[in-house]
């Protein structure tokens, strides 16, 4: 059986990791499109939405429903994006290990 107070050390070191890595995905940015980069979302890797860019072509009354679904298509775009991004960081930090169930990130 393996020495509590190591595996205590390993969980806290663990802990300290995890933070490290939960302030690194507040500062890294993805980028969804839509409509051929007419809508652009950006993104943090926790999925805070930081900023959209919209072409002006596609501001126009009429357009109205089109650059709305444009929004929300780009923004599942940005979203995947930093799911992947957030899977591959965890593989790294568990080398590859399951997390427990109920333990996250955020």
């Amino acid at each position: 059986m393996p020495d509590f107070t190591s595996l205590m050390k390993q969980a806290a070191q663990l802990q300290a990791k995890m933070e490290a890595m939960q302030a690194e995905l507040d500062q890294i940015e993805v980028e969804g499109t839509a409509g051929g980069g007419a809508v652009t979302v950006k993104l943090t890797a926790k999925t805070e939405l930081k900023s959209v860019a919209i072409d002006p072509s596609l501001l126009r009354p009429e357009d109205k429903e089109i650059v709305e679904d444009l929004l929300v298509a780009a923004h599942a775009d940005a979203r995947r994006k930093a799911e992947v991004l957030l899977q591959e960081k965890m593989q790294q930090l568990t080398g590859g290990l399951p997390l427990p169930p109920g333990m996250k990130l955020f």
